[in-house]
């Protein structure tokens, strides 16, 4: 998922070293009624979950909307939420069966039933939107509903179907407040997750208040949630100083981050190992001064992501050199084993080989930010140095940019990608695959083949081959370079508790599990 998106592992030793003890982990049974303030340089590009496919709007579809399934922390295995079970039927891995809880009910009070559920899955591969999740279900044919009982009927195996609708691609939605043919724009939810949108301010605020009328995988509700949005990490680390907000999360600045110390009573910091990732995507339409592979790997072959993973991002991110980033079945290493080091002749070469005049001028476009700016301008140094690239950098708003790349108006562009599910699939599947979600142009028939072979085992690890060898294609054909993988920093004042599991690395916010000590 895009992230303007590993199983989290706590610090607990933080925990120690602040010389807190486990009861002051609760939540104080007395309670504190103010809502806690989460701050975030995330955006929502819609409230309308066939309407985007980012972290900061997914964000909020894991509280506000329900799925027919759910992952708890930690899990890599979804379990039934606005399900009453789920799974497949036969052993082909292309007929999925869900039944839907019977006591279910919307923000409104209306009944929730299969029908909706039918209507959530047809209404958004109908209305298709540039930057909507549709492309995670190529192989979906059809959705059937009997009595309680939804059947999903694919084109081809599909061992993560599952998984792909226990994320906000999954939201459920009823028919009457949301429109067939066009999203919603009014800033308001009808949904039925652990909350209930209060009020929403675009590009500010959002106010979430728990939904009393919740049933599904969770135990309980949480209390009141303010998110509160910043245009820059500065602005956010601002809030963070004064006290505006009472968490951080996506993100204080790489040099704030860098400098956290563990042993401050005052405030609790979880780092973790996270699987969002960075990369460099090229245009590959006809039209494009990139369309030649050629050109490609030469600009992989001049890549040095040293000044990036130090200079910009403090070491609080690590170098990557593969599609599928560490922690992940199938890993590996392509990109450093085709391009060990900066290469500036053999870069000559290949654009010699490809026929084009140098220096190849080159739109290179980015989401607005600190950070994102001082790595375009690092990318476009490292390329302008050998002479062979003129680099024209141009900044863009968060939705205009998603817009843009999909029209194909940038030559080439930087984005984030955050894992929607435990599974390579995510990196795969929406980034290189039939009707990707970057609408770069890349098509490749073989690429498409070694997916579809990725998919068709239960057992994950029996997949691995098959994703090595689309990393190596990745790696050949070039249609992107990944630049960095980072890890996830959730930072909280010293009374907020349940902080350490709002996120997992992941697209999801478990806001229902902050409180106060």
């Amino acid at each position: 998922m895009r992230s303007i998106r590993l199983r989290i592992l706590a610090i607990l030793a933080v925990l120690v070293i602040a010389g807190v003890v486990a009861w002051q982990l609760l939540p104080s049974e007395e309670g504190n009624s103010d809502p806690v303030v989460v701050g975030t340089t995330d955006e929502v590009t819609s409230l309308d979950p066939a309407g985007a496919y980012d972290a900061g709007s997914w964000a909020m579809y894991s509280n506000l909307y329900q799925s027919l399934m759910t992952f708890k922390s930690g899990a890599i295995v979804p379990e039934p939420d606005a399900a009453e079970s789920c799974g497949f039927i036969g052993g082909k891995l292309q007929t999925y069966q869900c039944k839907l809880r019977d006591d279910l009910t919307f923000s409104d009070g209306k009944k929730i039933t299969a029908e909706d559920v039918k209507y959530s899955f047809d209404r958004m591969m109908g209305i298709k939107t540039d930057v909507g999740p549709w492309v995670l279900f190529p192989s979906l044919k059809n959705v059937v509903t009997e009595g309680r009982t939804i059947t999903f009927n694919l084109s081809s195996r599909d061992a993560t179907f599952p998984q792909k609708i226990a994320t906000g691609a999954g939201a459920i939605v009823q028919k009457d407040s949301y429109s067939e043919h066009k999203l919603r724009n009014d800033n308001k939810v009808t949904g039925s997750g652990p909350y209930v949108l209060k009020s929403y301010e675009p590009g500010v605020k959002a106010e979430l208040v728990p939904n009393s009328h919740y049933k599904g995988a969770l135990k309980k509700t949480g209390g009141p949630v303010t998110v509160r949005y910043y245009k820059q990490s500065e602005d956010l680390l601002a809030a963070w100083k004064s006290g505006q907000v009472d968490v951080t999360h996506r993100q204080l600045p790489p040099s704030t981050l860098a400098g956290l110390n563990p042993g401050d009573s005052a405030q609790r910091v979880t780092e973790a190992d996270s699987a969002e990732i960075r990369m460099l995507v090229f245009n590959v339409r006809e039209d494009s001064p990139l369309a030649d592979r050629r050109v490609r790997q030469a600009i992989a072959a001049i890549t040095d992501r040293g000044p990036l993973v130090s200079d910009i991002y403090k070491g609080t991110v690590d170098p990557l050199y593969s599609l599928i980033p560490q922690g992940f079945i199938g890993h590996s290493t392509p990109f450093f084993d085709a391009y060990p080091s900066p290469d500036p002749k053999r870069a000559q070469a290949l654009m010699q080989e490809a026929g084009v005049q140098t220096p190849l001028a080159v739109t290179f476009a980015y989401r607005g930010g600190e950070e994102a700016g001082k790595e375009a301008k690092e990318i476009k140094r490292q390329l302008e140095a050998t002479g062979l690239f003129k680099v024209n950098t141009k900044a863009v708003e968060w939705t205009r940019f998603q817009k843009g790349y999909a029209k194909g108006e940038y030559d080439m562009f930087t984005v984030g990608w955050l894992p929607d599910y435990p599974d390579p699939d995510t990196f795969s599947q929406p980034l290189v695959g039939r009707d990707s979600s970057l609408h770069n142009g890349y098509t490749s028939k073989k690429m498409d083949q070694l997916i579809d072979d990725t998919l068709r085992f239960s057992d994950r690890s029996r997949a691995a081959a098959d994703f090595k060898a689309l990393q190596k294609l990745v790696g050949e054909d070039v249609p992107l370079v990944p630049l960095w993988q980072k890890k996830d920093y959730v930072v909280a004042k010293a009374e907020v508790s349940g902080s350490q599991y709002l996120s997992d690395g992941t697209s999801l916010w478990r806001l229902w599990e902050l409180g106060w000590i």
